[in-house]
């Protein structure tokens, strides 16, 4: 026994070691201005400044995503930074949970660190920033824990205390994102179904959705009646983002990988059935198998329903490589706990997603083995071509930009943006308008540049209409439309700061642009923190 207890501690190490350190990795590195990442700020700090979500600003979602990043303002201060900081937490929340999924699920120690690589590699690693789209997967994992933990727990008080935490982080899935949050309650259900099924605790089928409603009704009823306008459950002034058409284009158009990894998980499943049906009593495998086709299939359907960023579905890697691999390794009798084939597959799972980490090696390689410069109309010198020159972008658009710099600014600490746009903010700040004002001067900012609020500073607008983000149509509607146009007529704002970008369908109302024109003197334009730098910041004043 103490043999097999020091086995055990040296798995448990090394896959902490993999979580934690691949987790710090963003807090030794500068960043550019993130695209879209002025939602993740503004909502943060609004809410650790005190104010209430659907009472003082209103949005389409929950307010769970932003619980742990507000958390982290009112420790580390209203930063762009903070916000990395928030994420190195979120992925550690999210490494543990994945590993205790599988713990719980009996999987072997080689095949549980070398899963445990792929997700913090394919999922983790490269997520920086805190995203709705990335939390919501969080908190449905730290749900999938606790309820896998309930299942298998003898002491039944205890058994209904990790049900009653699922059914919390459950919630709070919901609560930060419809779509996948909604997956999660309905593939947990599906678990207590079977699990009931099998232990005969029919209460359960009852009190796991009853928690849920419980907890959602704690929640919500404070926050009525804005909650019923502003949260997002296909009532107008919403649209649906379900279609069947998107869902059909994209999961047979494409989706190859998920497809393949099907097709395998479905393999593995009938071999074996073929040495005898009595493993689909084992309540660990079916859920295992539920667990890996739930998880395929959501991801299925999140890539539809939540298409940005591109690859926020690819949470389904690490599932079916844990599947796959722990029944292929029964089947073929290979044992992963030895020294050698457990190196050998880690070298195999680091070549497979060596993208998600050669770029930051190649910045030294680069170093090491520069590339020839490329020569233009140059008699004198040969023309050089090679993979990385031999186009010639002849697109006019696009501004181009020499340089990105880091601001003097504290919540714009560690984060560099285009020269053009650190100088455009300070002339903001030197406008006579703000000096002579100061926190007492209105302004409207339509832009991504939401962390003037902190360094302006001046104070945000609160009210039931206020919307977060002034996305038309998604996070803001005709009706504050035209709150906003009879504010300008009214020039009710000293300063507004107004985004213009004309590649984005509305994502700062262009009608609203037209009558600043008219109302307001525009003072100044200098280019957003954007890749590409596709969109302009402009400057009105009175």
């Amino acid at each position: 026994m103490p043999v097999l207890s020091l086995q055990r501690q040296k798995w448990v190490i090394a896959e902490n070691i993999l979580i934690i350190a691949l987790a710090l990795v963003p807090l030794l590195v500068t960043f550019p201005y993130r695209v879209n990442i002025f939602l993740s700020w503004e909502g943060a700090y609004r809410i650790s400044s005190g104010q209430m979500p659907f009472k003082d600003f209103g949005t389409p979602l929950g307010y769970g995503f932003w619980i742990i990043p507000a958390l982290f303002f009112k420790c580390f201060g209203p930063e762009m930074i903070t916000l990395v900081k928030a994420q190195v937490f979120i992925n550690l929340l999210a490494g543990f949970s994945f590993r205790s999924i599988l713990r719980t699920l009996n999987v072997k120690p080689g095949v549980r660190f070398l899963s445990v690589l792929v997700f913090v590699l394919s999922y983790s690693f490269f997520n920086f920033w805190p995203w709705y789209n990335h939390t919501v997967i969080v908190f449905e994992l730290i749900g999938i824990s606790c309820l896998l933990r309930s299942f298998f727990t003898d002491i039944r008080l205890r058994s209904y205390l990790w049900m009653l935490l699922a059914a919390f982080f459950i919630f709070l899935s919901i609560f930060t994102k419809q779509d996948g949050g909604g997956m999660a309650f309905m593939l947990c259900l599906l678990f207590v179904a079977y699990n009931s099924f099998q232990t005969r605790r029919w209460w359960d089928l009852l009190l796991f959705p009853g928690m849920v409603l419980g907890i959602a009704l704690l929640f919500i009823v404070p926050l009525l009646p804005g909650f019923a306008y502003w949260f997002n459950h296909g009532q107008p002034p919403h649209s649906s983002r379900l279609s069947i058409n998107d869902l059909t284009d994209e999961i047979l158009g494409s989706s190859n990988w998920i497809k393949g990894y099907v097709l395998l998980v479905v393999l593995c499943i009938a071999a074996r059935l073929k040495q005898g049906k009595v493993w689909l009593q084992e309540r660990r495998e079916v859920l295992f198998i539920l667990l890996t086709l739930g998880m395929l299939g959501e991801a299925a359907i999140f890539q539809v329903t939540s298409y940005t960023p591109p690859d926020n579905n690819i949470f389904f890697h690490s599932f079916a490589f844990a599947f796959i691999t722990s029944y292929l390794c029964d089947l073929l009798q290979v044992n992963t706990d030895r020294v050698r084939p457990l190196l050998g597959a880690t070298l195999l799972v680091l070549f497979w997603w060596s993208g998600t980490w050669w770029k930051y090696v190649s910045r030294f390689t680069d170093r090491l083995f520069p590339a020839q410069e490329m020569v233009l109309n140059d008699p004198h010198h040969e023309n050089v071509v090679n993979r990385r020159n031999y186009m010639i972008s002849t697109d006019t658009t696009d501004v181009p930009v020499t340089q990105w710099v880091f601001s003097n600014l504290k919540p714009l600490r560690k984060i560099y943006m285009p020269a053009s746009t650190v100088k455009g903010i300070d002339r903001v700040l030197a406008l006579p308008v703000v000096k002579e004002k100061r926190e007492n001067i209105k302004v409207l900012n339509m832009t991504e540049l939401t962390p003037l609020a902190a360094a302006m500073p001046y104070h945000l607008e609160t009210g039931p209409d206020i919307p977060l983000w002034y996305h038309l149509g998604v996070g803001m509607f005709n009706r504050q439309l035209a709150a906003y146009t009879q504010k300008v007529r009214e020039h009710h704002y000293d300063l507004v700061i107004f985004e213009y970008a004309p590649g984005l369908n509305n994502f700062f109302p262009f009608a609203l642009r037209n009558e600043l024109q008219q109302q307001y003197h525009q003072v100044d334009s200098f280019l957003a923190p954007r890749r590409p730098t596709n969109a302009m910041i402009e400057v009105y004043i009175k």
